[in-house]
């Protein structure tokens, strides 16, 4: 028995240890791997970057070259750490702490040690890596702009963080990726694929030639070049014209959807944020909490859409067959509601109107009596602001767009449950008075300023748009994604839409835009003053009035739908109404002969108004 116990035992024994060499030599390839490690370097060829265009064909960004120090932690020899800091004007503790933050990330990955040499110190270096063995120079493409505007559009290339890494394994320690604009929505476009090389090497870790002849390498593919739908001439234009001021200007093509400008103000430099400078002046802008260059107004800023708004409730109104055109309504300088006899404000001018002067002339009290009637036809006033949220919504409003933009923010359009929630329901009831401010565009009604331009593109084209977009063409090839070529309809009967455009266009013609003219271009547009409030010390204290505009033209085949939109502006026509037609000319004629507007524009700052919190200045109200 005891023998066969032994028996028993050095079988099982020799079993085990056969299935360990087992899995060991054939299951396990880890210490192949790692021995494979220790024999093959691997370097990655970086790809030229996509470039990227304008409508026309203007080259906006391009490539130059960089080179970075990297450093594999596990093939450094000692070296004189003085020359070496000394090329790289680099202190000693800094090149410690880079070294080890090296070590940790990994012993055998490269990192980057300096990245973006300059060109003196890439020639002085590249002469003398043969004496820090460990070190090699990558080299890489880095942005090289060729237009000073159209940063928040563009955006801009960092080196991945580790979150990045973990999530990608694309990436690796020291690459690039596209942060902001279209270089990170498109960022698999643009980025290309990097090209591999394994690099034999022999006991004494010297390189020896490619690794089994380099049947494993791959060559780097350039990223695909596209062409954005902004036009860069008016990209620059209308950035100038925001000079010294705040806000966003937004045009698009409306039988496209294309995005003509995307202007955020005050801007920077694209150009800032490359080389070795880019971390200070990154800092320099995150941290500018006043003026928010980084803030891209047009796509994120949430506005009262003030007067422009009114246009809206005109055609709810008509498609839910409470008013016609016809029908008149008296101001007295205002609409008088509620029993406490409150009142909403507004401008002198000639009483009753009808719908189309009631456009023109952006009657308050017009638009008050249409409001309501939408609001009381239905038996609840949750059910008539449950209707009047849904046409709304058709616009795109209250919601995200859905373009190609890599940021943006929903607007606000209220619905019974909000107002339910405000008032608490049904302790107390609420009615059409108690929400009359969305009326004109102010109240709980939010919107930005691309969402603005494309309810204007909506308007000419009397009821759908495309989804506004900002990629034309990849390659040179036309986009064909549903997503942007598919047509969304409102609500709206395509009938209802024409007294309204009417009304718009007799904005120019006789209204509050009669100054703004263009020769040679029938414009339709909508002037706009929306109220200004902030907390002071804690306190809520009216500001200055913003501008808005919005327009399209010509009035029976837009090509152009705009929205702008000036902070602190005193009221619609004075700022956003000049440029909005500044912009239209040079977009449609490509010369401005309203040069007087231009010259107004161009010689006037809002810097103080937006100093005025601080100065304690009185702020200008209802000018």
């Amino acid at each position: 028995m005891r023998k066969i116990l032994l028996y028993i035992t050095i079988l099982t024994t020799g079993l085990i240890f056969i299935g360990r060499l087992f899995y060991l030599q054939i299951v396990d390839t880890s210490l192949a791997i790692r021995s494979q490690d220790n024999a093959i370097k691997v370097v990655y060829d970086y790809p030229q970057r996509g470039y990227i265009y304008d409508r026309d064909g203007k080259l906006m960004v391009s490539n130059q070259p960089s080179y970075d120090v990297m450093v594999i932690p596990r093939n450094l020899k000692p070296f004189d750490t003085t020359e070496f800091c000394g090329i790289l004007n680099l202190s000693r503790e800094d090149l410690e702490k880079k070294l080890d933050k090296a070590r940790i990330y990994s012993p055998m990955l490269p990192s980057v040690v300096i990245p973006q040499l300059t060109k003196s110190e890439y020639a002085i270096l590249q002469e003398k890596m043969r004496k820090y063995e460990g070190f090699y120079i990558q080299k890489r493409s880095l942005r090289d702009y060729q237009v000073d505007h159209s940063a928040n559009v563009l955006g801009y290339i960092a080196e991945v963080n580790q979150k990045i890494i973990n999530e990608n394994p694309y990436y690796i320690s020291g690459d690039l990726i596209g942060r902001a604009g279209v270089e990170s929505y498109y960022e698999e476009l643009l980025r290309g694929v990097k090209g591999v090389k394994h690099i034999q090497k022999d006991r004494f870790n010297r390189d020896i030639g490619p690794y089994k002849n380099g049947i494993y390498d791959t060559l780097p593919e350039k990223g695909k070049d596209i062409s954005l739908t902004v036009d860069a001439e008016l990209q620059a234009y209308g950035t100038k014209l925001m000079k010294n001021k705040r806000g966003g200007i937004v045009a698009i093509e409306p039988e496209s959807g294309e995005i003509l400008t995307l202007i955020t103000a005050p801007t920077y430099d694209p150009a800032k944020l490359v080389g070795r400078k880019r971390s200070p002046n990154f800092t320099e802008l995150y941290y500018d909490t006043i003026a928010r260059p980084l803030y891209d107004r047009g796509l994120l800023a949430e506005y009262p859409p003030g007067s422009p708004f009114k246009t809206l409730n005109a055609l709810i109104g008509l498609q839910e067959g409470v008013v016609d055109t016809n029908d008149k309504f008296s101001c007295n300088h205002g609409y008088a509601y509620g029993s406490r006899g409150r009142k909403l404000g507004c401008h002198a001018h000639k009483s009753p109107l009808d719908m189309i002067p009631g456009i023109a002339q952006s009657c308050n009290a017009y638009f008050a009596n249409v409001y309501r009637r939408v609001i009381e036809k239905y038996p609840t006033s949750q059910e008539g602001m449950d209707v009047w949220n849904s046409h709304l919504k058709s616009f795109g409003l209250g919601d995200y767009l859905g373009s190609d933009l890599s940021t943006g923010r929903p607007g606000k359009i209220p619905d019974s449950e909000y107002y339910n929630r405000i008032y608490d329901y049904p302790t107390y009831n609420w009615y059409a008075t108690a929400t009359i401010s969305n009326a004109i565009g102010q109240g709980e009604v939010l919107m930005t300023p691309i969402q603005l331009a494309n309810m204007a593109a909506t308007i000419g084209n009397k009821g759908w748009y495309y989804t506004p977009h900002i990629l034309k063409e990849i390659d040179g090839k036309p986009i064909k994604e549903e997503k942007y070529t598919t047509k969304n309809h409102t609500t709206i009967d395509p009938r209802h839409f024409d007294p309204v455009v009417e009304g718009m266009h007799e904005v120019y013609k006789s209204g509050t835009a009669s100054t703004l003219r263009i020769p040679g271009v029938e414009i339709a547009g909508k002037t706009g003053t929306a109220e200004n409030f902030a907390k002071i010390d804690g306190k809520r204290v009216q500001l200055t009035d913003h501008s808005i505009f919005v327009a399209f033209a010509p009035v029976d085949n837009p090509k152009i739908a705009i929205a702008v939109f000036v902070e602190n502006g005193y009221w619609g026509s004075r700022y956003a109404g000049r440029m909005a037609s500044l912009m239209i000319e040079k977009y449609l004629k490509g010369t401005i002969t309203r040069t007087d507007m231009e010259s107004w524009i161009l010689s006037h700052s809002l810097e103080e108004e937006y100093a005025k919190p601080i100065s304690g200045e009185p702020f200008i109200i209802n000018q």
